[in-house]
């Protein structure tokens, strides 16, 4: 049997991981979250734009 992988060995490694801070976690949430909603407007913005100048230009509906 392969021992690559045992129980103990993995107990082991499970304790030794440093997981992230409340606080940690929830600036870098945060930020997540911001960065998203203004890609989102600007996206929805430069979409505006362009169609009113297709629009303008008499190539849209």
């Amino acid at each position: 049997m392969d021992k690559t992988f045992s129980w103990s060995g993995i107990k082991k490694e499970a304790k030794r991981v440093r997981w992230p801070k409340t606080k940690d976690t929830m600036s870098n949430t945060g930020e997540v979250v911001i960065f998203t909603a203004f890609f989102a407007v600007f996206f929805v913005l430069c979409d505006l734009l362009v169609s009113g100048l297709i629009q303008m230009i008499g190539i849209g509906a």
